[in-house]
């Protein structure tokens, strides 16, 4: 590689990173001048479902896991062993720096308080159902990719609850929000047991008992999950669609900014602690592709569709894809480096 090649790729790196700059500096200015004066209105609004709607999205959510369950074995764990360093600082990443960094986020942008708690909320749920199947694409440690999905799906049960009362605490409108739905933890707490906790009990003793079953049934459950799931969606904003057409232009710059700084902070942590870029490109994905389905289930259990909280959680729904898919598509096409 001549001294030009050299030259002319750092150039394309800076030109990059201040492109990456500037697009962050027009966006903040544009939601800080235009959005914010008219941010107060989104916290009034309701998004409508019915009981039967929301025992129906539990269930799915709850059939998304057992198939992302069918996937994960008691090896998956022992893999902390093998690669300690990826798995502590991906789990790191996704538990500790993302809701750190979106409270501060938060505290810069000053959204209105459901804006707030909303993406409080997905910053505290587990890594996405797809993203196993986006680090494949994006040539990554796909290994790790399953351990983290498999320690996060586990902790989530924990973690989400904690993350969701200790950050919404510290924001005077998001912790006015949680004192008057007077959130209590342990009920959080149980939801995610029987919505995460039992699916994936189900789906590993169904990988482990019954291997064939599972190799069988996982390619299809993933399939038919990701149907229903944007199914559902889809009634929804149907359902919802003056709330969505009014109101989602609100939160489009939010969640583009929080999942910009999520897939950020994944792949920046590892590049910090000198993993591999096969690593990095996984932290990147198990923290920027949440599972904001956990994120509705919540929302709609605790908090009765509060409209800022749905909308930032529905639109991350469809937005994490968009990007994670982009990302990894890229990924793909770029040689992986073998050293750091």
């Amino acid at each position: 590689m001549d001294f030009h090649e050299i030259n002319g790729k750092l150039y394309t790196k800076i030109y990059v990173k201040k492109a990456i700059i500037d697009t962050l500096f027009i966006s903040l200015q544009f939601y800080r001048q235009k959005d914010l004066l008219y941010m107060s209105e989104i916290d009034a609004i309701k998004i409508n479902m019915n009981q039967d709607n929301l025992l129906l999205l539990n269930f799915i959510l709850g059939f998304i896991m057992y198939g992302v369950a069918l996937n994960l074995t008691f090896n998956d764990f022992k893999l902390v062993l093998s690669n300690p360093k990826g798995a502590v600082i991906g789990v790191f990443s996704q538990f500790l720096a993302l809701p750190l960094l979106t409270f501060l986020l938060i505290a810069i942008l000053k959204p209105s308080a459901s804006v707030a708690l909303g993406m409080i909320m997905v910053a505290a749920c587990p890594g996405g159902n797809i993203s196993n199947f986006m680090s494949s694409l994006a040539k990554a440690n796909i290994a790790l990719s399953v351990c983290l999905t498999a320690f996060a799906s586990v902790l989530a049960i924990f973690m989400t609850p904690f993350n969701l009362a200790f950050w919404g605490s510290l924001y005077g409108p998001t912790n006015d929000i949680l004192r008057v739905v007077s959130l209590d933890v342990l009920d959080v707490f149980r939801v995610i047991v029987t919505i995460l906790g039992v699916p994936i009990i189900l789906g590993m003793t169904t990988r482990h008992y019954f291997p064939r079953i599972a190799n069988f049934l996982r390619p299809i459950m993933q399939t038919i999950s990701i149907v229903i799931f944007f199914g559902f969606v889809i009634v929804m904003f149907i359902a919802n669609y003056d709330n969505f057409i009014n109101h989602i232009h609100l939160v489009i710059i939010l969640v583009f900014l929080h999942n910009l700084v999520a897939l950020s902070t994944g792949y920046n942590l590892g590049r910090l602690f000198g993993l591999p870029s096969s690593d990095r490109r996984t932290l990147a994905i198990e923290t920027g592709i949440q599972n904001s389905a956990l994120g509705l289930v919540l929302i709609f259990n605790f908090f009765d569709g509060m409209g800022g909280m749905a909308l930032v959680a529905a639109w991350w729904g469809i937005w994490h894809i968009i990007s994670g898919l982009s990302l990894a598509s890229w990924w793909n096409r770029k040689k992986l480096a073998v050293t750091t």
